[in-house]
């Protein structure tokens, strides 16, 4: 098994990174606040339009469903026969335990796909597969958009973290997509195990049948978290455009993926302000937008511990074991 070849996390370390998440999080919003205006943040905060929030969370619940179909389609493509509902249930439940636990809505998705009879290998290659297809998406999207990002950016080391992160992605795409043609010596080098997740990892996209509708809504989940911005913009009388949201909000949802936060609030805050920055919108502004985003998160994310609550799963899941499941899905090759 893939988990045997990996120990897990030790508890004082675990802690430790975990303190340290939280530190990373709110030293990066103190930090925020106090260059911004208060008063402003507040006003703009209590000033937007109910209807405005209201839409904003709807979108991010519709966006559940897209992000289970990604998830059933993937399950499918390694032979796991998911039903739409169950899926649902253990996806929206995920969403309450990434607002509440580090790691935990990967963990608590991961229990549930056991509880329905899935190996070890299945639920985490298929966890690990959906964190790479959002990433591909994602850069997918933040090339099409380069052209009318490249005349924003006038800091050159930006740009360079941004074309180096493209290429990073690229390259690894590649690596992925071609690992059948590498030469045997250099397969070899590689332990044999990672190969065996590599290739179960990768069995998504290799599929022929449902792989345009798992790219399709690999970028639809994404364009939904930049309209959600764009209303929020709009509720909030922010000068941005669909075509800025379309550019801009993908560098903040790539720069929130980076695990280093807790939720990636703080991350995410400060990569707004920097990139909605480059369109000329104020930061008070940009951060009212974060902010409200993230409390629409934690709606749909209450939304989804009702969910939990009369899940059939939670009978049998407690702490202990959502940690030695985190432990292992942190330990997974990827």
């Amino acid at each position: 098994m893939i988990e045997d070849e990996h120990q897990p996390m030790k508890p004082p370390a675990k802690a430790m990174v975990t303190l340290v998440k939280f530190a990373v999080s709110i030293g990066i919003l103190v930090l925020l606040l106090r260059s911004q205006d208060l008063s402003s943040l507040k006003t703009d905060l209590l000033a937007v339009d109910p209807s405005v929030l209201a839409l904003a969370v709807l979108l991010l619940f519709a966006q559940t469903f897209v992000l289970c179909h990604r998830w059933i389609l993937i399950l499918r493509a390694m032979n796991v026969p998911l039903g739409w509902l169950p899926g649902w249930r253990i996806l929206i439940v995920s969403t309450f335990f990434n607002q509440v636990l580090p790691a935990g809505g990967d963990a608590v998705r991961i229990w549930m796909l056991r509880r329905q009879g899935v190996q070890w290998s299945q639920t985490i290659g298929s966890i690990v597969a959906d964190r790479f297809l959002a990433l591909l998406a994602l850069g997918l999207i933040v090339l099409s958009g380069m052209p009318f990002l490249l005349p924003l950016v006038r800091d050159s080391s930006l740009l360079f973290a941004i074309v180096t992160i493209l290429a990073a992605a690229c390259l690894g795409a590649i690596a992925l997509m071609t690992l059948d043609w590498w030469p045997p010596r250099l397969l070899s080098a590689v332990p044999a195990k990672v190969v065996q997740f590599v290739i179960l990892v990768r069995a998504p996209l290799l599929a022929v049948k449902g792989r345009a509708m798992l790219i399709v809504s690999a970028i639809v989940v994404h364009l939904i978290t930049v309209t959600t911005c764009y209303v929020l913009a709009v509720g909030l009388q922010a000068p941005l455009s669909p075509l800025g949201a379309f550019v801009l909000i993908p560098l903040v949802i790539l720069s929130s993926a980076v695990p280093i936060s807790i939720g990636g609030w703080g991350v995410r805050e400060g990569a707004m302000v920097g990139a909605l920055g480059l369109a000329g919108i104020a930061s008070d502004k940009a951060l009212a937008i974060s902010v409200l985003l993230g409390l629409g998160g934690l709606i749909v994310g209450l939304f989804g511990g009702l969910v939990w609550l009369i899940a059939p799963e939670r009978a049998g899941f407690t702490p202990d074991q959502a940690r030695a499941i985190a432990e292992r899905t942190d330990a997974a090759p990827v």
